[in-house]
């Protein structure tokens, strides 16, 4: 973890040392969520189908050429994956929620259009099972507090200040605090964002 922030931190302090621009913005859109792994068949033995839910932040875009820049984010993000119960019209929603910080690279091959791959790290807030809008287990403590994920994906530049991205959210660590216990998150996130 320390690494990871130290690393981080030399990642922003490069960016700004040798930054031509620096844009800040916010954005927001949709999560489509699954999850992956042992979790499918923790309560119900159900396929796990994906959850729509929301994503919404702020970011600094910090240009270091024409065709490169960095880009730090703070989101906060709506996650998990919802399954069928045997003899219910109603679906158990697995509702994970994370303040994730990705740091993306970013690489336009032409104009507006930017190719994106980075590291991040999210901060769990909530994990909780629900079945028609209540609360049937509250997993956080048996959950990791924290996720290091790998984000691939595209955005287009609309106009000079608005813009559209599509970013898939690879899980690479466990959710449950357990050394035997494999389940990950994954998200497919279409958002658009304004730059300042």
């Amino acid at each position: 973890m320390k690494k990871l922030l130290l690393t981080a931190a030399a990642v922003f302090a490069f960016g700004f040392a040798n930054a031509q621009d620096v844009k800040f913005g916010v954005k927001a859109g949709l999560n489509l969520g699954t999850l992956t792994g042992d979790l499918e068949n923790a309560f119900v033995n159900s396929d796990m189908k994906m959850r729509t839910s929301f994503n919404a932040g702020g970011f600094a875009e910090i240009k270091l050429s024409d065709k490169f820049a960095i880009q730090p984010e703070i989101l906060y993000s709506v996650e998990g994956g919802k399954q069928d119960v045997s003899g219910e019209s109603e679906k158990l929603i697995w509702d994970l929620a994370y303040v994730n910080i990705p740091v993306m690279a970013k690489f336009y091959p032409i104009e507006k259009l930017s190719i994106e791959a980075g590291p991040q790290i999210g901060f769990l807030t909530k994990a909780e099972a629900t079945f028609d809008g209540e609360t049937v287990a509250d997993f956080k403590d048996d959950s990791k507090s924290t996720a290091i994920s790998l984000n691939l994906g595209a955005g287009y530049d609309f106009t000079k200040n608005i813009f559209g991205s599509i970013r898939y959210n690879l899980g690479m660590t466990n959710i449950i605090d357990e050394n035997d216990f494999d389940s990950k998150s994954n998200v497919l996130s279409l958002s658009v964002g304004y730059k300042f």
